[in-house]
């Protein structure tokens, strides 16, 4: 995600330079090799930029939210955590009513633990 948003502001910069969709597709590619947008995705940002667009960041979609992760959970588990280091996934899991699953994304991925 985070290699996406520097490409998307490095379209709206070459948008600054009056670069066309081809030129900034392929100074993306000489600067981010394998990991580069691909050009479909590359035309429809440059588009949107052309046409005004300032914001990089993807709009809000519609459907139903993720809820495993929201701030409440985060800080539950953290206070949890922060009270007994050595308390397992599914202890705490059981203590919090949360999805073993919920728990262990939220050590590992939000608390870097």
């Amino acid at each position: 995600m985070e290699r996406t948003l520097e490409q998307r502001y490095a379209i709206k910069f070459c948008i600054k330079l009056q670069k066309t969709a081809k030129e900034t597709f392929d100074l993306l590619t000489q600067a981010f090799k394998d990991d580069c947008l691909s050009y479909s995705k590359v035309k429809k940002w440059h588009k949107s930029f052309k046409e005004g667009r300032e914001e990089v960041a993807d709009e809000a979609r519609s459907g139903r939210p993720s809820t495993s992760r929201t701030d409440d959970k985060v800080t539950r588990v953290r206070d949890l955590l922060n009270k007994d280091r050595r308390m397992s996934v599914r202890l705490m899991s059981e203590q919090l009513n949360l999805p073993k699953t919920d728990v262990h994304r939220i050590v590992s991925e939000d608390l870097a633990m």
